[in-house]
């Protein structure tokens, strides 16, 4: 089985059994991350081959990362398998198990 999961500190932020892996980067569905976690900022940065890429801060156990998730809003085309998942970095620590990619 795949599975993925993220965590900030002792508190768990996201589970899922369906991550994607692109460039060592685990994506999660948005709708296996925990509600209330993402924060929604200005950053934005362009990737040559996926895109514009828009960050969140993660408010989570009594800590806010800034920046430390990131999703792709309108990836393209060569990347459309990671819209609508999430990434984080930036002190969240992931774990993924038999991901595929």
């Amino acid at each position: 089985m795949t599975t993925a999961t993220a965590h900030v500190g002792d508190t768990l932020i996201a589970t899922t059994d369906d991550p994607i892996v692109v460039e060592g980067n685990v994506y999660f569905p948005e709708h296996d991350i925990v509600d209330g976690v993402l924060l929604a900022n200005n950053a934005k940065s362009l990737c040559f081959w996926k895109g514009v890429a828009s960050y969140y801060d993660v408010a989570a156990g009594g800590v806010t990362l800034p920046s430390a998730a990131f999703t792709y809003h309108h990836p393209s085309p060569l990347a459309r398998r990671i819209k609508g998942r999430i990434a984080f970095w930036n002190g969240v620590d992931v774990s993924a198990t038999g991901t595929r990619t």
